[in-house]
This record gives C-alpha cells, structure tokens and sequence, in this order.
C-alpha cells in the first residue's frame, strides 16, 4: 500500500479527509521516480482509492510500470474528517482543544460529523479482504491515503511510524486474515 503524492492541500497544510485536492506537480514528478524504485517488483496490477489525488498517483504509477487499474475501490479512500475538512491543525486546535489528541489515545471516537476510528478502521480492514478475494493469488499495488494505512496498521497493533507522501507498507492478505509483509527480492 502506497500513500498517494503530495496534494495540494498537503503542501498548504490542511486536512483533505474527503474533500478531492488534486496532486501537485512535484507529487506527480516524485511518483515518477517512485514507479522507478518499484519496477522490480512483479505486480499483477493496481488498485487504488477513488479520490483524486490516489488515482492520479495510481495512473502514473501504471503508466511507468506497464500496469492496469484494476479496481478503483471507494472503501480505501481517506477517513471522512467532517468539521475538519479544510482546516490546518492550529485551526483545528483552536476550536476543539484536545480532540485531536483525544482521537489518537482512543478516548474520542473521531472528528465533529466525520468517521469515528473503528468504523473507518473496519471500512480499511474490509475493503483489503474483499481485494484479496477478488484478486485471489495476486500482488497487488494499492493506492491509497495515510490514515488508511496507518487504520491498517493499528487493525495489526503495528507500532505508528511516520508515513509520508509516497511513503509504503507491506501487507499480505490470505483471504482469511491480514498480516503485515516482508516481501523477499
């Protein structure tokens, strides 16, 4: 699972949650050489978020490595973030003092009329099990958004480390479970 390039919402610094900012140019350049770094992993194909910024990544990405999309999945797109939509973190802080910590220790369920962790958290989980039994055997380059893989990470109890734009996760799924991958070269 890959983060998507460099939005431009990411470079004014402002929440995208659902909201469809495009990628940059420097996103679009970057994912070029990232196609680069992935050549020599053998992909059966790609699939990605249906929001804007993962699709451009994902087309350039499939245009440098000689891959299909597969599946355009609306289940992989980013967590909602309601009232957040926009805004920057001081912004954010300034009107709700706390919550976003709150979120992240788990004693919030999620941002003002957005996705509440465990659901978005299962929406991810779900949608990479319906992945693998449509694509049964196959590996599969998704393209996807922070929060989605990070939902992916906490569903294993991995520890949170930063991920950013264009930034990757290794995960298997079996059809049955989800576990997370170290490919061998």
């Amino acid at each position: 699972m890959v983060r998507h390039g460099e939005s431009e919402w990411k470079v004014a610094r402002r929440y995208s949650g659902w909201a469809d900012p495009q990628l940059t140019y420097s996103g679009a350049q970057a994912t070029v050489r990232l196609a680069r770094e992935l050549a020599p992993v053998a992909f059966d194909g790609i699939v990605s978020s249906d929001l804007a910024r993962a699709r451009q990544t994902a087309a350039i990405l499939a245009k440098e490595l000689g891959l299909r999309i597969l599946a355009v999945e609306p289940a992989l797109r980013e967590r909602d973030v309601g009232s957040w939509t926009e805004l920057t973190k001081p912004e954010v802080d300034a009107r709700w003092p706390g919550l976003r910590s709150a979120i992240r220790h788990g004693t919030a369920p999620g941002p003002p009329g957005g996705e509440a962790t465990d659901v978005f958290r299962d929406r991810v989980v779900a949608a990479v099990g319906g992945l693998a039994l449509r694509f049964p055997r196959s590996t599969l380059l998704g393209v996807t958004h922070g929060g989605a893989i990070r939902a992916l990470e906490r569903h294993l109890k991995l520890k949170r480390n930063p991920l950013e734009n264009l930034g990757a996760r290794w995960f298997k799924h079996d059809g049955v479970s989800l576990q997370p991958w170290i490919p061998t070269p």
